[in-house]
């Protein structure tokens, strides 16, 4: 046998296709998501069935060829090609793996909320410009002032389903304590700011932050002469499966001081993992930091 043939014969073919078939099974999730993103497919069939669904189901598979692999290559002499490709095929599965699980677990430990807002006694409303668009993009999750977090949350969250979101986010934004056992907030605080500056400087400063950000605003804040309150509209899209969450941002002038409240909802999906409460909370931090803010008065 020359030196340049494969020493390893089949057992280093075995251990390519575990590798490639780890591969594959990586470029799955891409597809689902990105598919989902350009529309040729929905997102029930992208992220319900191919990616969680079927997903998990694949990514055993390939950890099973991995491991299949990997005791073939340490069978007999010579080891080394055939192991160090089990061990790649082992190490990529074994990252979608971990992956998957923590999504899991993030889905089952945050609410089932995808409509987040600083205060719910006086509730941002939307444009019916932006009402109607959501509308004509299938939005599937209403408007509502006081909404409920529907029935169907009872089979992942127990008792969930036809409790108040206004509630249900305020118990996620403090320690709670369930059989003697304390737990963190799953949420920050998330709370109006205010700002000694004029509701047209906010507005600006508002405007100037949403478009670092690359949202596509919709509706601009317009203050004319003794106008006091303003709002700007805009819309978010994620990167990987293009799910839309629609922002409303209320600038206005309370008591000598300018109050800003912010709202975003989600226009799918019964739970949004966070994503919401997290947008809110960090616009919220980073314009009081850009304009000298704070949370009370």
């Amino acid at each position: 046998m020359s030196e340049t043939e494969p020493k390893a014969g089949w057992r280093l073919k075995f251990a390519g296709a575990a590798l490639i078939f780890a591969i594959l099974a990586v470029a799955w999730f891409a597809v689902a998501a990105l598919g989902t993103k350009f529309g040729l497919w929905g997102w029930q069939f992208g992220l319900g069935k191919m990616t969680i669904g079927w997903g998990p189901m694949i990514i055993f598979a390939a950890v099973g060829f991995g491991v299949l692999a990997l005791i073939i290559a340490l069978i007999k002499a010579p080891r080394k090609q055939p192991t160090m490709l089990a061990l790649a095929a082992l190490l990529i599965c074994s990252m979608v793996f971990f992956r998957i699980m923590g999504f899991g677990a993030q889905a089952t430990g945050l609410p089932p909320l995808h409509d987040i807002q600083t205060d719910w006694s006086e509730p941002v409303r939307f444009s019916e410009a932006m009402l109607m668009h959501r509308k004509d993009d299938g939005a599937m999750n209403p408007v509502e002032d006081e909404p409920v977090i529907p029935d169907a949350a009872n089979a992942r969250w127990p008792g969930m389903g036809g409790r108040l979101v206004s509630v249900v986010q305020e118990e996620a934004e403090v320690e709670q304590t369930v059989d003697g056992q304390k737990y963190a907030p799953v949420y920050p605080v998330i709370e109006p700011m205010y700002f000694d500056q004029s509701p047209t400087e906010v507005a600006d400063a508002v405007t100037e932050l949403a478009r670092s950000r690359g949202w596509d605003i919709s509706t601009l804040p317009d203050l004319g002469e003794g106008d006091t309150e303003t709002t700007l509209e805009a819309t978010e899209t994620s990167g990987w499966f293009g799910f839309k969450d629609d922002v409303a941002i209320r600038i206005r002038g309370v008591d000598g001081v300018t109050r800003v409240d912010m709202r975003s909802i989600s226009r799918v999906g019964l739970s949004d993992l966070g994503a919401n409460a997290k947008r809110v909370s960090s616009f919220m931090y980073e314009l009081e930091d850009r304009a000298d803010g704070r949370p009370a008065p």
